[in-house]
């Protein structure tokens, strides 16, 4: 069954000096404030759509990445995963970097990151931006003593 989820912005102004307010309406969780200069110099409290494809891709790839190493007999106790998501103003967004930790018992480096590969090329959030350059730093967490 498919699903949809909704959000809307309201801008009010030109570019430069204007404002908005982009609204999470599936979740209901809130409206987060958007501006030109919180999106291409400092955030100064308010977010940005490159904050949101952040946000987006790294809980997908998250998801994709805890079920990949389930189904493979490994699943793991913890994934700790940032999305970096740059924008040049006059270019767009020019790359991506998802660097996740992961807790996995029973697990090797190399399988760890063979997995983290799988997981980047089949996470639907990085299929629908796969027109952008998307690196991966995967490393697993120390063992605890």
């Amino acid at each position: 069954m498919a699903t949809m989820r909704t959000a809307h912005t309201v801008w009010e102004g030109n570019l430069l000096e204007g404002s908005g307010k982009v609204a999470l309406d599936s979740s209901g969780i809130g409206q987060y404030p958007v501006s030109w200069p919180s999106r291409a110099e400092e955030p100064n409290g308010k977010t940005s759509p490159e904050e949101l494809i952040a946000a987006a891709h790294s809980s997908c790839f998250s998801m994709a990445l805890s079920n990949g190493l389930t189904q493979a007999g490994t699943p793991p106790t913890k994934l700790v995963t940032q999305a970096e998501v740059t924008f040049q103003p006059g270019e767009g967004i020019t790359g991506i970097l998802l660097i996740v930790e992961g807790a996995v018992p029973g697990l090797d480096e190399a399988e760890f990151v063979k997995a983290a590969e799988d997981a980047k090329k089949n996470c639907p959030v990085s299929q629908a931006l796969s027109g952008t350059d998307i690196a991966l730093r995967a490393t697993l967490a120390a063992p605890a003593p």
